[in-house]
């Protein structure tokens, strides 16, 4: 049983540390890469679970059923040294010669074991039980861990060659690749030498924790980093680099839940449209019209820089109120509105402006406020023509 004992470590480590891998990807999601370490990784973890029964079956002295868990435990052996070839060549992504000779020694030692465990039915050559029910090993194992040996050494030594030539993190996931074949050659060299110890269940563990701590989850850790900076893409507006429309809608939605639930005190809109941006885009064309948009844009992010600047539509700006912009909002809005003034004196950008505040108990929505301030920006919009 403390035979056993050690493949049961290992099933239970290799499901937590591999689970979402183990998991069947969503649809759509396929990577060539991650589908053929899938394939390693299951097939190990049947090695695994093979390993067990043989150490509790052998305990028990269940000779027939032992020999047959004995061929599934020579036949798994070489399928997951198999799937290992086929993982490696696929994350190398190299078409020379060498990966075909991985694929074909893979492929060769698989088909060596299939005959040879075809063979031992009616003549031992792999292994057998004598008359005490004892396991005894022939020739053609040390054969299969000779090969098993030579083909992790070859790939460790071609995987640590190739690390040389990268640099960052793919040296160091190269890096990992070939210490975990050279873990997995140690290991099948000890079991060659005592097959009573679970030496190849051990290599397999300690191999499948080293990429999976230097490779996977690095690479788990850029795709998550990857991701955050696609959805901040998302939210930012091309052109000004504020928050665009979709971020606005968002955190609208955000403050009308608070509202509901009565979890909000205070928070103010303002809203702003540019003046005259048609006429620039008529008269100086639409690259003028751009920097009037990013230049307009600016001065609002200088004023409230407290706040969060959306970009609603064209020439349309929100910007929600908070913080020490609300405790000093009026203050910002004159200097604001007195620094339009002088502008449409010197003919310079023109922004109209509106505002108003979260009045709890009178409005029952975000958007009973918006419309106050969206009223109040048509209004100066009139004012300003006027002057």
């Amino acid at each position: 049983m403390v035979y056993s004992s050690f493949g049961l470590l290992s099933i239970i480590i290799h499901i937590i540390i591999n689970i979402d891998i183990l998991r069947k990807p969503a649809p759509g999601a396929y990577d060539p890469v991650k589908s053929s370490y899938r394939r390693f990784l299951w097939g190990v973890l049947i090695y695994y679970i093979v390993d067990v029964l043989w150490g509790s079956l052998y305990a028990a002295r269940l000779v027939v059923l032992t020999y047959i868990d004995t061929v599934m435990f020579f036949l798994m052996m070489v399928v997951s040294l198999f799937l290992w070839t086929r993982f490696i060549v696929a994350y190398l992504n190299r078409t020379g010669r060498f990966s075909r000779i991985i694929l074909l020694s893979g492929t060769g030692i698989l088909a060596f074991e299939v005959i040879t465990l075809i063979i031992n039915l009616s003549s031992p050559i792999v292994f057998y039980f004598d008359e005490n029910k004892d396991y005894i090993p022939c020739p053609a194992r040390y054969i299969t861990l000779a090969m098993q040996i030579i083909l992790f050494a070859m790939i460790s030594i071609y995987t640590l060659y190739v690390s040389a030539k990268e640099k960052g993190k793919d040296q160091l996931h190269y890096r990992a690749m070939g210490f975990s074949g050279v873990c997995m050659t140690i290991f099948i060299i000890l079991q060659t030498l005592d097959p009573f110890l679970p030496f190849y269940a051990v290599g397999c563990l300690i191999a499948t924790c080293i990429i999976h701590t230097f490779v996977v989850a690095d690479e788990r850790e850029d795709s998550s980093r990857e991701l955050g900076s696609f959805i901040q893409m998302a939210y930012k507006d091309a052109l000004t680099r504020v928050k665009n429309r979709t971020a606005y809608l968002e955190k609208k939605n955000e403050i009308e839940e608070l509202i509901a639930a009565n979890e909000i005190e205070q928070f103010g809109v303002l809203v702003m449209d540019i003046n005259d941006l048609k006429k620039i885009n008529d008269t100086l064309g639409h690259d003028a019209g751009d920097r009037y948009i990013t230049d307009a844009s600016s001065m609002i992010c200088k004023k409230f820089v407290h706040s969060p600047v959306y970009r609603i539509g064209g020439d349309e700006f929100a910007v929600i109120i908070t913080g020490d912009d609300y405790d000093n909002r009026d203050a910002l809005l004159a200097s604001f509105e007195d620094q339009i003034e002088t502008n449409l004196r010197k003919g310079d950008i023109v922004i109209a402006s509106g505002m108003a505040v979260y009045s709890r108990g009178k409005d029952s929505s975000y958007e009973d406020v918006f419309e106050r301030a969206d009223w109040r920006m048509y209004e100066r919009k009139k004012a300003l023509k006027a002057m």
